[in-house]
């Protein structure tokens, strides 16, 4: 029985179901494809690690994607980590948010499985 919780919010996707991977660490894996019911989760319950994508979006005013709102909403949960898929060509967008907020690792794609199974590991 799995003792920790990992939410993954899958977004944008395109990439292999790391499910099986974040199991064999004994996370119970929840899994959403919007930020919006993401949201929802996190303002209600407590999950020990998050895997979500930095999706770049040019058209927002204040903010350069939705992961800004999950680490706004997660800055009164300190202890869960958050692990961070992104395009390597929006990598200087991403910079700036990871400047501001912990994030305990951060992927670009294609992922690798090896790095990521290290960083899951270490949570």
């Amino acid at each position: 029985m799995a003792d920790k919780s990992l939410l993954v919010i899958i977004e944008l996707g395109g990439y292999p179901n790391f499910s099986p991977l974040y199991e064999r660490y004994g996370f119970a894996v929840e899994q959403v494809t919007s930020m919006r019911k993401a949201l929802s989760l996190l303002k209600k319950n407590n999950y020990h690690a998050v895997v979500c994508e930095f999706n770049f979006q040019s058209d927002f005013r204040d903010r350069t994607s939705s992961l800004e709102s999950m680490m706004a909403v997660l800055q009164c949960k300190p202890d869960t980590r958050i692990v961070v898929f992104y395009e390597k060509e929006y990598e200087h967008q991403y910079e700036k948010v990871r400047s501001r907020f912990p994030i305990h690792a951060s992927l670009a794609f294609p992922i690798d499985e090896n790095e990521l199974e290290e960083n899951i590991a270490s949570i």
